[in-house]
């Protein structure tokens, strides 16, 4: 997954504003306590922060985007 189908999939389940709020300040356990920006930042494969997403927000995320 290229970072930019990330970013496309996560606005496209969370809306615009926010997917920036989730990124910046939600911190997941399945990423290591780490926020998505973190994940990223620290070189967290894209496929592998998208997973930790989809792990935390079953209910948000459509199965399409999975």
């Amino acid at each position: 997954m290229r970072l930019t189908d990330f970013w496309q999939r996560l606005e496209e389940a969370f809306g615009a504003a926010y997917a920036g709020s989730i990124a910046n300040d939600q911190v997941l356990t399945q990423l290591g306590g780490r926020t998505i920006k973190e994940a990223l930042a620290g070189g967290e494969d894209v496929a592998v922060v998208w997973r930790a997403v989809v792990a935390a927000y079953p209910e948000r995320v459509p199965s399409r985007l999975r």
